[in-house]
């Protein structure tokens, strides 16, 4: 009797980390699904992320696919900062380790971030995107 209730929260740890897995697998298909209707997309445990064009869309995910979905558009966007731990930092030298985002300050004085997990991944984005509304500003000028 005593073994059996060693083992018990053993058991109990396996079916919740085989939950834990099954969860986060159906996370991944839905976004999979989602994900090709874009020419780049990322994923992780905080948010989705998808690019068209100049459109971005960006939600939370869940199991029945990304939730809180929000678009808009670079046009509408004033600056683009990568942030490691709520300051801004350069995407060519960032830091090793802290939280990241991408913060969008838009020209009409809102801003949004979008929480990334990596912080190479959020550099990289940062970079792309940087990239992207430079090409957007110099069109509209034309």
């Amino acid at each position: 009797m005593a073994r059996g209730l060693l083992w018990l929260p053993l058991l109990v740890l396996f079916f919740w980390l085989a939950w834990a897995g099954w969860n986060e697998y159906q996370k991944v298909e839905a976004y999979r699904v989602w994900a090709q209707q874009f020419e780049q997309a990322k994923y992780d445990i905080y948010s989705v992320l998808g690019q068209t064009g100049d459109r971005l869309t960006w939600g939370k995910p869940t199991r029945k696919g990304p939730s809180n979905l929000a678009t808009f558009s670079l046009q509408q966007v004033q600056s683009i900062h990568l942030q490691v731990n709520d300051l801004p930092v350069d995407p060519e030298a960032p830091p090793q380790r802290g939280r990241a985002a991408l913060k969008f300050q838009f020209i009409d004085a809102t801003s949004l971030q979008i929480p990334f997990t990596e912080i190479p991944l959020a550099a990289r984005w940062a970079k792309h995107l940087l990239r992207c509304l430079q090409s957007v500003r110099s069109a509209k000028s034309v």
